[in-house]
């Protein structure tokens, strides 16, 4: 047996821990890193575009700068209806959209991006997309169109602002109210309103004018800094009925190349993103009903538990039409209607 002298071994064991070290150290040198576009469904001047340029930052910090985003305003590189085909085909790496910009390749995403009456808190939706199967249907709808949904989160619920008290379902017939068209309409209509097609910028003058008694617009702090409340002295806060998703996706194969770590970061960061939207959008809302509250002509009211589950009740009639028009829209209906009733806020 050929015995290796000890001075020859410590120098061949030299060399291999060095070797081992170089190899290494080349291995992280030349790591994978990612330079992406996402583009938002905000304008640059939005107080949540802020917050979603945060996320992008924050991401590249936890990835210790592997994955670096670069996230544009709405319209920079695309239409805002149009980011989806636009992810898809990598001409942008990823998107932060309203789903209902995409109503027309399939009601479903419709009924994913505001579905009208469902949500009293966007925790409440949140909880759904992670761990109610909202986003496994999520991601069966939009994986043929090569994007991976990673989460949501939501500018919050908008509140109702109305020139008559409306303290109960009832107080709805005969209400004249601007509202957006599609199921939001339909919705409104099947609780007794007339509601009106006017677009967000004629609001104001409509309500001063009195075309309209009532309007489905924005959230309070929205509606209390356009001088709403001026003329809607009866605004329902916290709402009940529409409430938009903002849904994080991004290219498939982009995310399937991905390391499991990676992976990890881009979830646990966007779950993360979407309780920081909800809170500080929250807050701006809180504010605002304190600055309103010193009026006192103005009465904020709150719906009871009660109402608010006559509402969905009649609301999930709609829904259900909704789900007849394509086999992913009754996925999603009856994913989000088994939620809601074993979380209590929809009666069987």
């Amino acid at each position: 047996m050929y015995a290796i002298p000890l001075n020859k071994s410590k120098k061949t064991m030299t060399t291999l821990a060095l070797s081992v070290t170089l190899l290494a150290a080349s291995t992280t040198t030349f790591a994978e890193k990612y330079n992406w576009t996402f583009q938002s469904g905000a304008q640059a001047g939005d107080s949540f575009f802020a917050i979603q340029k945060e996320w992008a930052d924050r991401v590249g910090v936890m990835s210790n700068g592997d994955i670096e985003i670069s996230l544009v305003p709405v319209n920079a590189i695309v239409a805002y209806n149009e980011t989806l085909d636009a992810v898809g085909a990598g001409i942008i790496q990823g998107h932060i959209a309203d789903p209902s910009y995409f109503s027309g390749k399939d009601p479903a995403f419709a009924m994913l991006g505001n579905l009208v009456g469902a949500w009293s808190h966007p925790s409440q939706m949140i909880g759904f997309m992670e761990y109610g199967g909202g986003k496994e249907v999520y991601n069966k709808l939009v994986n043929p169109y090569g994007l991976q949904f990673i989460g949501a989160a939501s500018t919050g619920v908008e509140s109702f602002v109305s020139k008559k008290p409306i303290r109960n379902i009832s107080d709805f017939k005969g209400i004249k109210m601007r509202a957006p068209e599609g199921m939001v309409q339909e919705i409104f209509a099947a609780v007794g309103a007339s509601p009106v097609n006017l677009p967000g910028s004629e609001v104001y003058t409509a309500l001063d004018k009195g075309v309209i008694d009532a309007a489905d617009y924005s959230v309070f702090s929205t509606n209390q800094a356009q001088g709403l409340h001026k003329f809607a002295k009866y605004p329902l806060y916290p709402g009940f009925h529409s409430m938009p998703t903002l849904a994080v996706s991004m290219n498939k194969v982009q995310w399937d190349s991905l390391s499991p770590a990676l992976k990890e970061i881009l979830s646990i960061s966007v779950r993360d993103f979407g309780y920081d939207m909800v809170q500080r959008l929250e807050m701006m809302d809180k504010d605002s009903v304190v600055m309103a509250k010193k009026d006192s002509s103005i009465e904020i009211i709150n719906w009871s538990e009660e109402e608010r589950t006559k509402f969905r009740s009649v609301a999930q009639q709609q829904w259900q039409k909704w789900g007849d028009r394509s086999p992913m829209a009754s996925e999603v209906y009856t994913k989000v209607s088994a939620y809601l009733v074993s979380q209590g806020l929809l009666i069987e």
